[in-house]
């Protein structure tokens, strides 16, 4: 748990111990505070949850990580716009049957 002073204490809650132990288990905090640090203070609290989302899913699929989620999005994207454009064809042939 970090003290008030601690420099993760901005960006990891005392609530949610569970996020800042993620990102020490995947990270390691030393390289968590040179990744912060690398960022402009505005943009920390969006990089801290950043890393706490690709450690939660490195910690969930160890090989694949977040490359795994985001295969797994486009494939759904792919399907779906697929299903689009089946849709809208058969939008289409009933349209044009309607109008004949």
């Amino acid at each position: 748990r970090c003290a008030h002073e601690c420099p993760f204490a901005p960006y990891f809650s005392p609530h949610e111990p569970h996020k800042f132990a993620a990102v020490h288990k995947v990270f390691g905090a030393s390289n968590v505070s040179k990744m912060l640090l690398e960022v402009p203070e505005a943009e920390r609290a969006d990089a801290a949850s950043s890393l706490v989302y690709e450690a939660n899913l490195r910690l969930r699929d160890p090989v694949y990580g977040c490359m795994g989620a985001i295969s797994m999005l486009q494939q759904q994207v792919n399907a779906l716009e697929a299903e689009l454009q089946a849709v809208r064809a058969e939008i289409f042939k009933h349209r044009s049957e309607h109008d004949a």
